[in-house]
């Protein structure tokens, strides 16, 4: 195991408990008399003024948090994903063949069958994208907190699982949930992109150049329309992995972040967004068609999706079952993968923004429902008796 997967390691299981705390906070104060004061929280205004009065940028909390502090969440997923297929634990196609199918099987099932159970709703069917996510905070969280009864060589799959499938979400929100485009956004967003790509030419290691110049690309993007998460993503990619003299700019602005991401920015996500009141809400609210598709397609469409695809890989020869791992052990790994809090929220958000509130408290309660019920299993089936 790589000293980076270690580190990621070590922030990622105390984030997942900081993460889950977060969120049942919101739980808790959303259906308490505190209610009205969350969400007044999550609708204070902040702005941001550039060149005086040229540029003014005037969002509530919950957008800022969406749309920037999320947007430096996908700066270290690109830099967890580059550092990974450079030098980590899927540099070489026998180490990444594995998790890159189990990925694509993970995402592919998970939106097949909320497919099926929405396909009579079109409104509906624009959260098909919404189970196919992983948090990968969470769930290795849970198999940290398990210990041994998790191998690290399953600890090391479920994270290439994860990191797979963050850059599929990636994709999925570049393709399916931009909005109308600027294109002289657009053309400034290019120009960004390729000024970091001469830096990347003429030999510049400083990391803190391309995040200036990754700043102004964040900007170029949240007015073009696709969605500004993804200035994080692309900027990550131009970070220099290597400075010439053993260190690696990269790994340095990697760790400088971890601390803050895992425990202030997705705490800060989950407790924005993971508020829904219970008010009135009956067993019979998980049956509707939205939250049925997001829970059963994360409980069941991951675990049927990453295990089977697996499965298939290492029968025919294609690839080796991650070492010291049973066959129990490793389906409990693959259910954990049904953990999509952080992710599915986000990805929910864009796929139902603008209409009614109840989209997003449904949205809400299938994501809570089927990523607790995932956990739950996944720990249950690995902490059986041998």
């Amino acid at each position: 195991m790589t000293p980076g997967l270690k580190r990621f390691f070590a922030s990622e299981s105390a984030g997942g408990i900081v993460l889950a705390i977060a969120a049942l906070l919101a739980l808790v104060i959303s259906n308490s008399p505190w209610a009205p004061a969350y969400e007044a929280f999550r609708q204070i205004q902040g702005e941001v003024r550039i060149a005086g009065e040229g540029l003014v940028l005037a969002k509530p909390l919950i957008v800022w948090v969406n749309d920037l502090w999320m947007a430096v969440f996908f700066l270290l997923v690109g830099l967890e994903i580059k550092r990974e297929f450079v030098a980590g634990e899927l540099s070489t196609r026998a180490q990444a063949v594995l998790p890159a199918v189990a990925a694509l099987g993970g995402m592919a099932v998970p939106a097949v069958i909320y497919s099926a159970i929405n396909h009579a709703d079109p409104l509906a069917l624009r959260g098909w994208a919404i189970p196919a996510a992983t948090d990968i905070a969470f769930a290795i969280g849970i198999v940290m907190l398990l210990g041994s009864r998790a191998p690290t060589s399953l600890k090391v799959f479920l994270t290439a699982v994860a990191i797979i499938d963050d850059l599929g979400a990636i994709v999925v929100i570049a393709l399916f949930y931009t909005s109308q485009l600027s294109l002289a956004m657009l053309a400034g967003a290019a120009a960004c992109l390729a000024a970091m790509a001469l830096l990347n030419r003429a030999g510049v290691k400083r990391a803190d150049v391309y995040l200036f110049v990754g700043a102004l690309l964040w900007l170029c993007v949240l007015k073009s329309g696709v969605h500004a998460t993804l200035a994080g993503v692309a900027t990550a990619f131009f970070i220099p992995i290597s400075d010439g003299k053993g260190g690696s700019p990269l790994e340095k602005l990697e760790h400088g972040l971890h601390p803050w991401i895992a425990f202030l920015v997705l705490p800060m996500f989950a407790f924005a967004n993971a508020g829904v009141s219970l008010a009135g809400l009956t067993p019979a609210a998980l049956l509707e068609p939205i939250p049925l598709g997001i829970a059963a397609g994360l409980l069941f469409g991951k675990a049927i999706g990453v295990f089977g695809s697996s499965w298939l890989m290492i029968r025919a020869g294609w690839a080796r079952k991650p070492a010291g791992a049973d066959w129990v052990q490793f389906f409990g790994v693959c259910v954990l993968c049904g953990i999509g809090f952080t992710m599915s929220l986000f990805i929910g958000g864009l796929a139902f923004a603008g209409l009614d509130p109840s989209y997003e408290t449904r949205v809400k309660l299938g994501v809570l429902a089927g990523s607790l019920l995932s956990g739950c299993l996944g720990a249950a089936i690995l902490m059986r008796r041998r």
